[in-house]
């Protein structure tokens, strides 16, 4: 049975420490880890946790519980625990090269990613805007969407890393087309919803308040969600996000498309951290993600929470069974 792949990330973060809390799993397909086999032994005795790490050779056998399945990729030097290095920079971009190939080339069902840096992968001269962009890349796909998620909130992002002085030129008709296309497809053939209910934010307060806050709403983005309800997609028209995100409005939509990195993220984070998932939409494989960051000060601590990298595996291997 083919495995499922899940990158350790950043070295000196909580990556590795939530990996090894894979080890209490046991499931229907071998889950296995990109890292440093020696980090993560050196990782497991700091936290003082009884695992069995073994080299992934494509067996069929499901691993035991206590068990992990580690596929070996070599750190470039030692790593201090909290203590960013931007020689291991291609050490964390080896795994995401990896994951990337074994999904692309049928040999994985995909992947799920723990936190990186982007700071120190800059710092060692490498261009990195983040993991769903250098996915869409390897993928060689015109446009993927970032989409978190809790048990009962979906939000997508109509753009993603951007400063916040350059959204509003991001937000085109063109754009949006790709997005909500996307978002449609991998609602109705990812996650099996038939008949999607989307609401959409407006980029401006109160969208636009009729053109007195903004003239977006009216010239780019209504058009467009206006073409979509003519085909009958159940879509609102761009609502403003003050007051989209109530529990009367939410209760009957699948997912809320938010115009830009923290419009959303905020509210859904706020709902359910440490048990929201980050899914790559538009890809031709599987990429769940946690939805926090490398928490470098918490490395090797026993303090990091590893619910959200469980959840995350959960949606990648339902995904993966459709």
């Amino acid at each position: 049975m083919l495995p499922l792949y899940v990158t350790s990330g950043e070295p000196a973060g909580i990556g590795p420490d939530i990996c090894l809390s894979l080890a209490d799993r046991v499931d229907e397909r071998p889950i296995v880890v990109l890292a440093d086999m020696n980090l993560l032994k050196q990782r497991a005795e700091k936290l003082n946790v009884q695992v069995e790490l073994i080299e992934y050779q494509a067996q069929t056998a499901f691993s035991a519980e206590g068990q992990l399945y580690v596929e070996h990729v070599p750190l470039a030097t030692e790593v201090i625990l909290g203590q960013l290095n931007a020689q291991n920079a291609a050490y964390v971009l080896e795994q995401l090269r990896r994951s990337a190939d074994y999904a692309m080339t049928g040999k994985s069902v995909g992947v799920v990613t723990a936190p990186v840096q982007k700071s120190v992968i800059n710092d060692a001269g490498i261009h990195f805007s983040g993991h769903t962009e250098y996915y869409q890349e390897f993928a060689g796909v015109d446009r993927v969407v970032m989409m978190l998620a809790t048990k009962t909130l979906r939000v997508a992002l109509a753009t993603t890393h951007l400063p916040l002085r350059a959204v509003a030129d991001a937000i085109t008709q063109e754009r949006l087309h790709q997005v909500i296309d996307i978002l449609i497809h991998d609602l109705k053939t990812k996650f099996k919803i038939e008949h999607p209910h989307i609401l959409v934010c407006g980029l401006n307060p109160h969208a636009g308040e009729g053109g007195y806050l903004g003239m977006e709403e009216i010239e780019v983005i209504n058009p467009v969600l206006e073409s979509y309800r003519a085909k009958g997609i159940n879509m609102s028209l761009s609502l403003p996000a003050d007051t989209l995100f109530t529990p009367e409005n939410l209760k009957d939509a699948d997912a809320v498309l938010a115009m830009y990195h923290d419009q959303g993220l905020p509210v859904l984070k706020s709902q359910g951290f440490g048990e929201a998932i980050n899914i790559t939409l538009g890809l031709p494989f599987i990429r769940t993600s946690v939805d926090h960051g490398t928490a470098l000060s918490l490395a090797g601590t026993g303090l990091a929470k590893s619910s959200s990298l469980h959840v995350a595996v959960d949606l990648a291997l339902d995904l993966a069974r459709y």
